[in-house]
């Protein structure tokens, strides 16, 4: 049963899923279209709802293609490359690649979700140069899936909001210690039989050898910087381009930097903070400035899905927060809730908002008071209200291309390669945490 469906899941996906921006496209036609129906909004307004917030999320888009970016130049460089290479050559199968590669994976995106996306492409594609007969698009699957336990672990955007100081739910519910919720036993206990089940499930989707798509090893070199032999008398500007004094002098400026901040700030990692840690270790690792500029020419190239696409899906969430559409989806699922149903309604209901509003933080914003106030009058936890949004926000990510762009970017595949698999393991981790919140503290 496993196997037929997952080869029609794969089928539906490789036949009926669109390329990521065509599928942008028809999201902003359905928010469009769901706004004129069952909001009081006009078409002049929903238009004006998509342009207003067509650019909101341009920060966040330049810190996405940073991700992506200096992840890969990382990983370019020769010392990382050889890190990476090391731990692919534990595997010596393609079940043990399935399985490391979901588990470091997993482990990464706990610590950071911008971490996990690149670290678990980049040593997929090492893990298909290094082991034989391994099915490409399930290791890149397999890689992605790590992604789903983010808002459950160090970096989760709201658990971290709730615990802040003077957040904007601070008069409703106050400070909501990160006990009480990342490290709370229903949470761990959700991210413990995800660690577990993960890696069994994408084992055990591998098909069968003649059926698997390998990928030429030589491919997977493109971007690769080999020193060059510079023969002849340089000019000034090309040593200074070739200068190994440099990189290192404005190496040691950023991670002196880095040492700085873990000091006064302690182990907590946001995306500025990875982002800025992979751009001058890979400055360093790199040697000279021609060779991290030219790895980082390469890199670039594999940005545009996410230059492209994450302004219409600003605009989407702009339509969907301000026609008040996203507010009634919310209040849908709390109208059906009792105390017992409530945290799983409130995860199912941020799973569906996640489509449309692809920002755990923006999303929250959108669901937090009308969620809050159904939990104090429901009488159900507070802190577990909160992960259930946090749990239905990670967990849509499986069949939601947006989050998939920087891995799918890095490993060269479309979205419809992945996400036959990612859908099977979107309906067996949908259980898992449904029973976690419902049944467990």
């Amino acid at each position: 049963m496993l196997k037929a469906s997952i080869a029609l899941s794969n089928r539906i996906m490789q036949r009926y899923l669109p390329d990521p921006f065509l599928f942008v496209i028809i999201l902003t036609f359905v928010v469009f279209a769901l706004g004129l129906g069952f909001t009081e909004s006009s078409p002049v307004q929903m238009v004006q709802y998509f342009g207003e917030g067509f650019w909101s999320l341009l920060a966040f888009s330049m810190q996405m293609v940073l991700v992506l970016v200096t992840g890969y130049v990382l990983a370019s460089s020769p010392l990382f490359k050889k890190g990476l290479r090391f731990l692919a050559k534990r595997a010596k199968t393609s079940g043990q690649a399935i399985i490391y590669v979901t588990l470091v994976s997993l482990i990464a995106s706990w610590i950071n979700w911008g971490f996990g996306l690149v670290i678990g492409a980049l040593y997929a594609k090492e893990l298909a140069r290094q082991v034989e007969k391994v099915d490409y698009r399930l290791l890149i699957a397999s890689a992605y899936s790590g992604f789903l336990v983010w808002h459950g672990g160090l970096a989760g955007s709201i658990p971290l909001t709730i615990a802040t100081p003077d957040h904007f739910t601070a008069d409703l519910i106050g400070i909501v210690s990160t006990n009480e919720t990342i490290f709370s036993l229903f949470n761990l206990m959700i991210v413990a039989s995800l660690f577990l089940l993960l890696p069994i499930i994408n084992y055990m989707m591998s098909p069968a050898e003649d059926e698997r798509v390998h990928i030429d090893p030589n491919l997977l070199e493109k971007g690769h910087i080999e020193a060059a032999s510079l023969e002849g008398e340089l000019t000034p500007a090309e040593r200074l381009e070739n200068s190994r004094i440099i990189s290192l002098i404005i190496s040691i400026v950023g991670l002196a930097y880095l040492v700085y901040y873990f000091v006064n700030a302690g182990f907590e990692l946001n995306l500025n903070i990875v982002n800025f840690g992979f751009l001058f270790l890979g400055i360093l690792f790199h040697g000279t400035p021609r060779h991290f500029l030219e790895a980082v020419s390469d890199a670039v190239k594999g940005a545009s899905g996410i230059i492209i696409q994450f302004p219409f899906y600003a605009g989407i969430m702009g339509m969907m927060v301000a026609s008040g559409l996203a507010a009634q989806l919310s209040q849908g699922f709390v109208s059906i809730s009792n105390e017992f149903t409530f945290p799983f309604f409130a995860f199912l209901s941020a799973g569906i908002v996640n489509f449309f509003v692809p920002s755990g933080g923006g999303q929250w914003a959108v669901q937090a008071p009308i969620m809050l106030d159904a939990a104090k009058e429901l009488g159900v936890s507070i802190p577990k209200t909160a992960m259930a949004v946090a749990w239905g926000d990670a967990w849509t990510n499986m069949i939601q291309p947006f989050w998939a762009l920087p891995a799918l970017a890095i490993a060269g595949l479309k979205a419809k390669d992945i996400m036959g698999y990612c859908f099977i393991v979107l309906i067996v981790s949908g259980v898992a945490i449904s029973l976690g919140l419902v049944f467990i503290g």
